[in-house]
């Protein structure tokens, strides 16, 4: 600015102070570039008798590139339209940027004055002519969509005599950014041109709507057509391989950021460290994070988080500690990890410390989530009348997240006079979330309470509530498996059973004793039609000890809590076959390993 002001300068001295061509090429240095100043631009024209387009165009365009100041666009647009001159009629220049800075707020939020002013924008395109300009249709298409109005935008896109790979994106972006995953599918596989961008939005999108199957069937038709993954898309889907379990997948994407070049930032680091971790490798998730030249505070808290996931309590203290020595100051998410941790492990004085540590040294104020995982602390470790005690000091009102935990709790010990209290208030709070009516069920059947176990089971189908079925999921060579209990649709189904009698007969020997209780009172997963010995872990352990060769880790992903009976044949199996097994159930992860679980069977 300080080179343009002396130009400046010489412009006046010169006598060009008021030719369009000299100033504007001033101004558009001040209104574009990186080092450029606005209100410099501004002044400049204010000075200025008779700008042209040609200016007015490129202020507009400086001042849709700022959203704090995009609001100047409309007015010099409005000041372009009351000139007398008839050269100062808008072009195909000026609509394109108009249209950016109406999608633009200073408080981040889009009003009814931002959307009808935009209506009247796309009225002037239509009037001056500028129906045909492929630029400003797909400034309008973004703007509709970017609202929500994708019948708008939709009607502006088919109603283009042309179309770009960018008219194509920005629909498919629109559909994808709310939801409406098949239509964007539909405009996807429909486009004539389909550039990266709209690739990754389609991957980014079936993610968001956790049709995890569908993005790798896409990823992989992308590196088919030698299509470039970003940075975003990449993110969204190692989270898909966290959410599957599906490691192999996630490495293949880590090896292409590292192949690719692309940049590991603090948002991508930690994908990969929470696929790692997800997908039962924390050992790979501590060696990664272990060589990242910069760490930022989300890769330390899913480290520590990580390291809870899979019961290494102890491990994700000592990190923390080391987070510390290293002048990063923790937040309310580390907190609840270092919180985790200890529950998870049974860290109970730890645990407590850390509670009262973090406010007091670092000022991390405590919240709801915060107080829960102390009940949970508490409760795990059979301190219920302190987790009770805790929430009767709370300074706000227990959620059902901080009763669900001394719920499950009362369960855990058979507490059943305060679990009862408990349950039924948790019930009514959150009435459509099935696992409340399981678990309350199961803590009458645990003392023989029948009647008031199927009274509850009652409530929960005249409530219309439907349980999730119990479903386990396995990848091998790149492909995912999915099993339900009692399932026969794997068209390996005969094997599978066939090796499930087979490993269950081989266990009975190290003492395996059927655990009847699951099959009396375990409503979460079992029907009559899908009995015990089939549960999804079991099918799922049965057609990994098929599939790999002896001595191979079988890793799984289960969406309900283990049951007692399946946690059990999984100790055995891994002592019997000389397997590790990983499971990774609702709650936490198990490392089955020589007759053993990493959990000290405090799950």
């Amino acid at each position: 600015m300080a080179d343009i002001k002396q130009f400046h300068s010489q412009l006046i001295r010169l006598g060009l102070s008021t030719d369009n061509d000299a100033m504007g090429r001033l101004i558009k240095f001040c209104s574009v570039s990186e080092t450029g100043d606005l209100y410099y631009a501004l002044k400049v024209f204010e000075q200025m008798p008779h700008p042209d387009p040609f200016v007015y165009n490129t202020l507009i365009r400086g001042f849709s590139r700022a959203p704090q100041l995009a609001h100047h666009s409309a007015l010099l647009y409005i000041q372009m339209l009351q000139q007398e001159q008839p050269l100062l009629q808008p072009n195909k220049f000026t609509f394109p940027p108009l249209v950016k800075s109406c999608c633009c707020s200073c408080c981040g939020e889009i009003g009814d004055a931002h959307v009808e002013f935009g209506r009247q924008v796309h009225a002037h395109v239509v009037k001056f002519g500028f129906c045909e300009d492929v630029f400003t249709q797909n400034s309008l298409i973004d703007m509709y969509v970017g609202w929500g109005l994708l019948v708008e935008g939709r009607r502006v896109f088919d109603e283009m005599p042309e179309r770009d790979v960018v008219s194509w994106t920005s629909l498919v972006n629109g559909y994808s950014r709310r939801g409406l995953v098949d239509e964007a599918f539909e405009v996807f596989e429909a486009a004539s041109e389909r550039g990266s961008v709209g690739w990754n939005a389609m991957v980014a999108g079936f993610v968001r709507s956790g049709r995890l199957r569908e993005a790798f069937a896409l990823l992989e038709r992308m590196w088919a057509e030698e299509k470039k993954l970003d940075k975003y898309a990449a993110a969204s889907m190692l989270a898909a391989c966290a959410g599957l379990g599906a490691l192999e997948q996630g490495e293949l994407i880590v090896d292409y950021l590292k192949k690719s070049g692309i940049e590991l930032d603090g948002k991508l680091s930690t994908a990969v460290i929470d696929m790692y971790c997800k997908c039962g490798s924390v050992d790979k998730a501590l060696e990664f994070f272990a060589g990242l030249s910069r760490r930022a505070l989300s890769s330390w808290n899913c480290m520590i988080g990580g390291l809870a996931m899979h019961g290494q309590g102890e491990a994700a203290v000592n990190l923390f500690r080391e987070m510390e020595r290293e002048k990063i100051a923790p937040d309310n998410i580390t907190l609840v990890n270092v919180l985790s941790a200890c529950a998870h492990a049974g860290l109970v004085e730890e645990g407590k410390h850390y509670f009262h540590y973090m406010k007091e040294v670092h000022g991390v104020e405590h919240t709801m989530e915060h107080f829960g995982c102390m009940v949970d602390l508490l409760g795990r470790s059979g301190r219920l009348s302190e987790a009770r005690k805790l929430i009767d000091e709370m300074p706000m009102s227990p959620d059902v997240g901080v009763l669900g935990a001394l719920f499950g709790a009362c369960k855990i010990h058979k507490e059943i006079e305060l679990g009862e209290q408990i349950g039924r208030r948790v019930i009514e709070l959150e009435p459509q979330n099935s696992g409340r009516y399981i678990l309350l069920a199961n803590l009458y059947a645990s003392v023989g309470r029948w009647d008031d176990a199927a009274e509850v089971r009652k409530l929960m189908n005249d409530r219309g509530v439907k349980k999730a079925p119990g479903c386990s999921i396995i990848e091998l060579d790149g492909a995912v498996s999915e099993f339900i209990a009692g399932g026969r649709t794997h068209p390996q189904s005969k094997e599978i059973y066939a090796k499930v009698d087979e490993m269950l007969e081989c266990i009975r020997s190290e003492g395996y004793v059927p655990d009847k209780d699951t099959v009396l009172h375990d409503i979460e997963e079992d029907d009559r039609e899908n009995p015990l010995y089939y549960h999804s872990e079991k099918l799922a352990i049965a057609f990994g000890l098929l599939k790999t060769t002896p001595g191979a880790m079988i890793r799984i992903s289960k969406n309900l809590r283990v049951c007692k009976d399946c946690h059990q044949v999984s100790k055995l199996i891994s002592k019997v076959y000389d397997r590790e097994i990983i499971m990774r159930d609702r709650n936490r992860f198990h490392h089955f390993k020589k007759g053993e679980c990493s959990c000290g069977d405090y799950w």
